[in-house]
């Protein structure tokens, strides 16, 4: 499958699957005329840190660098969980980094302006909590300031943080962009608005995509905390309770969704944590859709989908993406499936779908 290898939103496509396995290929700027009143649509607001952080370890000044990962605690910002390299920086595949030195708890590390020790190394030699000394407000200026977008060798020119941010991107919470949502832009959601589609927001922290160990990668994704409005939660209730679809900008807004869901068919507002994995054998309660974006076998993304669709549409689905030279990774083309319902009542074909073009 093609890497797309730089930011390109205006030339980007659209395959959509509907919900009785039809799939049709459009532009993506097509997503502005594709929901109206049946529909709910849910999007993560939240904004990219530039948690790349390039260092040494202070005892033996053996480059590091380390990027953060996730939060230890939400009382306490200054402790992540974290990947640690050696040598090396994003032009590397990173699968073939080097492991970094061979950290230990009480080890310091200092990161440009900010200094970190190592907490402790968790059952991977990549793996480590780290706590970050000083001011919290200091740390988080000293993250802006020496922090880099996290990048992968598929996108060979250096990022700007920007470059990460989607439209709507608003509290910086996320270790990685919530690429589905650079599908969004102002056009986008002010035709979907004079439609009659309900649009809200939810902020959830998307963690990495790769570590560049397989093994340690079958963890992912790690534990992510995640912050429902209450005005979207009372928004879902009242979706669900008229027959409206769910439909969920991105992975990560599937995942704080189910989290959050309540056997009324609502979810709880507030705080959370969404832990566990999305797959094959869950049973979904919120989300009718999902936008995401090109994903591969293999990867956690790609496991997700399976709550939506079976083996055999997914294969199909792959074959039509790669047929047609879909662009994977997190500045790719986009995919709109619809939870698979093989025996759907005609009713019309349910108005042609709701995922279908409107006049």
């Amino acid at each position: 499958m093609i890497a797309a290898d730089h930011p390109d939103r205006r030339s980007a496509r659209l395959l959509v699957v509907e919900a009785d396995g039809s799939i049709r290929n459009l532009p993506r700027a097509a997503l502005a005329a594709l929901f109206g009143p049946a529909d709910l649509i849910v999007a993560n607001d939240a904004a990219t840190l530039p948690a790349s952080l390039a260092g040494i370890r202070t005892a033996t000044g053996q480059p590091v660098e380390i990027r953060l990962a996730g939060w230890v605690s939400a009382a306490d910002p200054t402790r992540f969980a974290a990947i640690a390299f050696g040598a090396g920086d994003y032009r590397m595949r990173t699968e073939d980094r080097p492991s970094p030195p061979a950290l230990s708890p009480g080890d310091c590390l200092q990161l440009g302006p900010l200094k970190a020790v190592v907490e402790r190394v968790l059952d991977h030699p990549r793996l480590v909590e780290l706590r970050f000394t000083g001011d919290p407000q200091a740390l988080l200026a000293g993250i802006a300031r020496h922090g880099r977008p996290i990048q992968y060798a598929h996108v060979p020119e250096p990022l700007a943080l920007w470059d990460v941010w989607t439209a709507i991107a608003a509290e910086p919470v996320s270790f990685e962009p919530p690429s589905a949502g650079f599908a969004l832009d102002w056009h986008t959601l002010a035709n979907w608005r004079q439609r009659g589609a309900g649009f809200m927001t939810l902020t959830h922290a998307a963690g990495i995509s790769s570590t560049g160990d397989p093994v340690l990668d079958q963890r992912l994704p790690f534990d992510e905390p995640y912050h429902i409005p209450d005005t979207t939660a009372a928004a879902v209730f009242r979706a669900k309770s008229q027959g409206r679809r769910i439909i969920a900008i991105g992975t990560t807004v599937v995942r704080a969704l189910e989290a959050a869901a309540k056997p009324d068919g609502g979810v709880h507002a507030g705080m959370g944590l969404a832990s566990g994995r999305i797959g094959r054998e869950t049973r979904l309660s919120v989300v009718d859709a999902i936008l995401t974006g090109v994903h591969q076998p293999g990867e956690s993304h790609f496991e997700l989908l399976r709550a939506f669709a079976g083996d055999t549409q997914l294969d199909r689905i792959s074959a039509t993406l790669d047929r047609n030279g879909y662009r994977a990774h997190e500045f790719g083309d986009s995919m709109l499936l619809e939870r698979w319902r093989p025996a759907l009542p005609r009713e019309s074909d349910r108005a042609r779908s709701a995922l279908s073009i409107s006049a």
